[in-house]
């Protein structure tokens, strides 16, 4: 009996096996074919969420960098929630993307930009991950 409660205890303490872990530290989880959740993370500015987004557009869902993706979590976030991003246009949250750097001003970004804005050069590396 205690060895199936240990057992259900580490089952439940262990990262799902679809997980993506970004170069940045920050794990992402699929939610469906177009959203994903970029788990929360003490210590990090939002920018550090788009470059973990970023990564995992480009390297687990293999996505030209042209990909754009959308914020679905509105803003502010909450303490110790993590962000919602979408690469449907149509589940984006109202004024909660990135605006001042978006070429549609619809709050997205380029999975390209993203990478190239937000994660540091030895974050990229891929003989880093």
């Amino acid at each position: 009996m205690r060895a199936a409660a240990l057992v259900a205890i580490l089952a439940a303490l262990a990262s799902p096996a679809a997980a993506f872990r970004a170069t940045n530290g920050f794990t992402v989880d699929p939610i469906s074919d177009q959203s994903f959740l970029v788990n929360f993370r003490t210590t990090r500015n939002e920018t550090a969420y788009w470059c973990a987004a970023a990564q995992f557009v480009t390297r687990e869902l293999g996505l030209p960098s042209k990909t754009r993706i959308y914020r679905a979590s509105p803003k502010p976030r909450g303490a110790g929630q993590g962000i919602t991003f979408t690469l449907d246009a149509a589940a984006a949250a109202p004024g909660a993307g990135l605006s001042t750097v978006s070429r549609d001003s619809d709050g997205s970004v380029s999975a390209g930009h993203a990478r190239g804005s937000y994660c540091t050069f030895f974050e990229d590396l891929p003989l880093f991950e």
